[in-house]
Order: C-alpha cells, then structure tokens, then sequence
C-alpha cells in the first residue's frame, strides 16, 4: 500500500497510526520525495532557470532544504528517552499527521520567510540533487534512531501556519510536505513557462 493510500484509509476509518505505523508511513514519504523530486533535475536548462513574474524559477525552488532543527529535536529525543518512561510518555499520545498536510498546498497560508531561508542560487543541480539525497536518507536513519516513540519526546515551536509545538516524528513529515509544495510551486513556473513561450 502506498503512503497517500494509507493515510487516507486511516482517515476515513476516523483512527489514528501507531507510533510503529508512523514511522513506517514517514519513512515512505521520504522515498516518495527523493522519488518525486528526481525528474525535476532533468529539465531543460532554459527552462530551469526560467524566471516567473513571482516567485523562484525551479532552479532556486529545489536549492533549499534544512535540518538542523530536526538534528536537534533527534538528538534531545534521544537523550530524554534515557531519563523518562517512553511507555508512560506513550500512553495518551496521538499518532495523527493530518494538520501538517495543509503545508503541502501552495499559498494555503501566509507566511513571511526570513531571510536565512531564501534560497541563494549558490549551488549546482547536481549538487542540489546530491545535498537532497543524503538530507533524505539522514532523516530515514533518524528515524531508525527512534524507532519506538523516543521523537514524540521533545518538541519545536513551529511558526508556519501557527502549528504550534511539533515533535521530531511530526518534524520530518513536515519536510516532506515542504517538498511537496514545492513540487507544487515548480508545475506552476512551467505553466508560466509555457504560456510565455505561446505567446513569443
């Protein structure tokens, strides 16, 4: 069963995932964003670098990802798992990722990005692709690292669309649901593209 399949049935049964279950699930949506995001690099140059009326051309949308926070909640997770009952902390937690999907839909919120995160154009697509390759696989192997409930012990404050708290489980869905985004941002610079090439 595929990650959109299974969260969807999960859903419509109105349950929430195992924290065994989540991990699988994010694992899979991992997978799905390298798998997604592959074709992108192949495009033509012309078109990659593209510039719409607003916003980034491809180029600059798939030079951008950030782990640091998520190194950090991994880390403290750990950490606190050595000092608390996991089982106890367990026992009233809700496995349910669904309020993260709206981040997956392009200008379905406003939020102004601080200038940290705009992207600089700095590097290659080919080391763009390689960056967001090991950045994917790093997270599998966090998620190898906590493989029984140790990410729901700590959490970061998540300004985007006023999430609130979000633990390091929840943190890595996030990621994914950015990718998709801008998957969704990418499709909308070729319409642009073509359009502009229509009327040449």
């Amino acid at each position: 069963m595929n990650t959109r399949t299974l969260s969807e049935t999960t859903r419509r049964a109105g349950q929430t995932m195992t924290i065994h279950q989540t991990i699988k699930f994010i694992g899979q949506e991992l997978s799905q964003t390298l798998t997604d995001y592959d074709k992108w690099f192949d495009l033509d140059s012309e078109l990659l670098r593209f510039r719409p009326k607003i916003g980034w051309s491809i180029e600059q949308i798939t030079n951008h990802f950030l782990l640091i926070l998520i190194r950090k909640g991994f880390n403290k997770a750990q950490e606190l798992a050595r000092k608390v009952d996991l089982n106890e902390a367990l026992s009233s937690y809700q496995y349910n990722l669904s309020e993260l999907d709206q981040i997956a839909k392009h200008k379905s919120f406003e939020w102004i990005r601080p200038e940290h995160m705009e992207p600089k154009g700095d590097k290659s697509l080919i080391e763009v692709k390689t960056i967001l390759a090991e950045q994917i696989n790093e997270c599998k192997d966090m998620l190898h690292g906590i493989p029984n409930g140790e990410g729901t012990l700590y959490k970061t404050t998540m300004t985007v669309n006023n999430l609130g708290k979000i633990d390091v489980y929840q943190y890595i869905y996030f990621l994914c649901q950015h990718a998709r985004r801008h998957i969704i941002q990418m499709q909308g610079v070729i319409d642009e593209y073509c359009r502009f090439k229509d009327a040449e």
